[in-house]
């Protein structure tokens, strides 16, 4: 059965990530927005906290918690910046739970239980997975890499890369691997990437990879299996996005009801006029359709289930409810809303990203439809994902 009411680890996880934003991050970033400046001390904050492990199992140096936790966790995170769910992201949903997915146990132990604790942080390079223009070639013991990957986030302050090559162009998506970087590899370079809609605070960039030596140890999975896993990985990093993106529409709501109440017209609160009722209704409406439809994906996570369809569909309803609860928080502010003296101008520029990310909502209009005429099915994968501690897969 299906039952999402909260557990207590649940609203624990809840109130410690709201009472982390509202110190670390709300009374500054507005300025930090503004000046683009990112604060990497804060990330390593959150590993303090057990955000950077939240869903790696314990005996891994994470924090063990069940994918509704994760959930609320992006949630909050993005309700104070998307910049820091999108560390969730990125660290955690692309890259740790992929090593825990995929990788060796040796590989486990050497790049996931550091993720994990918070000690390193970690970043996703993929960019045009079925047609890709890194390559990788094999020289002995050693694959040299060589490309560029850009609109990467984490790119300049991440230790750990997961990139992905193709060691034959000619076998198309059959071609890619997977390998695991680190900063200071012979030929890497990295760089930032300036002049952002939004998401300021957080770093987006670029990797250079030039004959790049990696030895074959640091392959993960086998080769020729890379699209699969970054499939897999996109599976749990559309997750975060769905959940970050509830978190965005909630504080269009919030900021949109404050104001409602404190703005005043022809003697009375704007949030009597029929009008603003309506704009505010729908935000609400459209967040907890997509709060629900982000909980039934983790209650599959749970499990260990394939959850790509239903993935698929929290993260193009939640994205797109985000950026026009944006636009109607906006519209209920008024003149007030153009201006950077109230948070619902940066929301919006926040939000036009996840639209774009992670598959833009046209690809995942593609999905869904695909899936309701069967013309796509899901098939077993070699490493299936994990359940989260504590569960177990039916039948397992």
């Amino acid at each position: 059965m299906v039952d999402f009411t909260l557990t207590d680890e649940n609203r624990l996880v809840q109130q410690a990530a709201r009472a982390f934003a509202e110190a670390e991050i709300l009374p500054y970033i507005r300025e930090w927005d503004e000046k683009g400046e990112v604060h990497r001390e804060l990330f390593e904050r959150m590993g303090e906290q057990g955000f950077l492990g939240a869903p790696i199992p314990e005996d891994y140096g994470g924090a063990g918690m069940d994918y509704i936790s994760f959930a609320i966790l992006c949630e909050e995170l993005e309700r104070a910046d998307t910049a820091f769910r999108v560390v969730q992201s990125v660290h955690v949903g692309l890259n740790s739970l992929t090593l825990l997915q995929w990788a060796t146990e040796e590989q486990r132990q050497r790049w996931l239980v550091p993720q994990a604790r918070g000690e390193k942080l970690a970043t996703f390079a993929l960019t045009d997975a079925a047609n890709l223009a890194t390559t990788a070639r094999r020289d002995g013991d050693v694959y040299r890499l060589n490309g560029q990957k850009i609109w990467i986030s984490l790119a300049d302050v991440a230790d750990h890369f997961l990139v992905f090559a193709t060691v034959d162009r000619s076998k198309r998506h059959r071609g890619v691997t997977a390998f695991l970087l680190e900063r200071g590899m012979t030929g890497l370079t990295t760089g930032s990437l300036h002049g952002k809609l939004g998401i300021r605070a957080g770093n987006t960039g670029l990797i250079n990879l030039d004959d790049v030596p990696v030895p074959a140890d640091q392959r993960i999975g086998e080769e020729g299996e890379g699209f699969l896993i970054a499939m897999s990985a996109i599976d749990q990093g559309r997750y975060t996005v769905a959940a970050g993106a509830v978190g965005l529409a909630q504080a269009c709501v919030d900021a949109s009801v404050r104001y409602a109440h404190e703005r005043e017209t022809f003697g009375q609160e704007i949030g009597r006029h029929q009008l603003v009722k309506q704009l505010i209704a729908k935000m609400v409406a459209g967040t907890e359709m997509g709060q629900l439809l982000v909980w039934r994906a983790g209650w599959l996570k749970n499990q260990g289930l394939r959850n790509t369809r239903e993935t698929s569909l929290a993260k193009w309803h939640a994205t797109e409810h985000a950026v026009q609860s944006a636009l109607d928080a906006i519209q209920v502010h008024g003149a007030n809303g153009y201006s950077n003296e109230f948070p619902v101008e940066r929301y919006l520029r926040n939000s036009k990203a996840a639209v774009i990310y992670e598959g833009t909502s046209q690809l995942h209009t593609l999905i869904q439809a695909d899936y309701a005429l069967g013309y796509r099915e899901d098939r077993p994968l070699r490493c299936e994902p994990w359940p989260a501690q504590g569960w177990t897969r039916p039948g397992g």
